[in-house]
């Protein structure tokens, strides 16, 4: 069996490389992981891969894709071309992007950051993760209180990007439990074709 050409640079519990490697999997796409902790990302080959030494970085061939969202871009268009992954109507492919946009705001700030916060010891304001997280989990539940999914009528990147940190916000003291239509919307996501899980974590305990 021939060795895959894609290869994904990441940390398996990085919910910014579990986007990658979910949407991956969803295209049935072979490819090859490399564990890449601090010490790596600092490294002179790391950084010749990316000089920002973030996570995840995508390498197919000659070509080098960083950014979590770039990734998921690159593959649609790539690897699913004209596909409903990454639609070409324009007002569909702005609520795309409106979605990318929140992944990389108000998620990566809110449920993300109070994960970062309780695993890793990451350092910011409790109270303004909270909050933040709390108002980006209430407009996503009216959201998909209306809808299936977060762009349009079916998946697209757009769930890919929001799912995985949304999906394991628990793991940062923020509770899923008041949003139904979130836990369905996350359902929906599990229940796709070549869904693959990002290892959990140990749910924080109460003070």
């Amino acid at each position: 069996m021939s060795q895959p050409t894609l290869t994904l640079h990441g940390l398996r519990l990085s919910g910014h490389s579990h986007r990658a490697e979910l949407f991956l999997s969803l295209l049935g796409r072979p490819y090859r992981f490399v564990e890449s902790p601090g010490d790596v990302r600092a490294s002179e080959p790391f950084r010749r891969l990316n000089p920002l030494g973030q996570i995840p970085v995508l390498v197919d061939g000659d070509v080098v894709i960083a950014d979590s969202n770039a990734i998921l871009v690159y593959l649609a268009r790539r690897y699913a071309p004209g596909s409903d992954w990454l639609p070409d109507a324009a007002e569909t492919a702005a609520q795309v992007q409106r979605w990318l946009s929140i992944a990389a705001g108000e998620i990566r700030f809110g449920p993300a950051l109070a994960r970062l916060m309780i695993l890793f010891r990451a350092q910011a304001d409790r109270g303004t993760v909270e909050a933040t997280a709390a108002r980006i989990l209430s407009f996503m539940e009216a959201h998909l209180g209306r809808r299936a999914f977060l762009a349009a009528a079916h998946p697209t990147i757009a769930d890919i990007a929001c799912y995985s940190y949304v999906a394991h916000a628990p793991e940062g003291g923020v509770s899923l439990e008041p949003y139904p239509a979130i836990r369905a919307w996350l359902g929906r996501i599990e229940a796709l074709p070549g869904f693959v899980p990002m290892p959990r974590s140990p749910l924080p305990t109460a003070a």
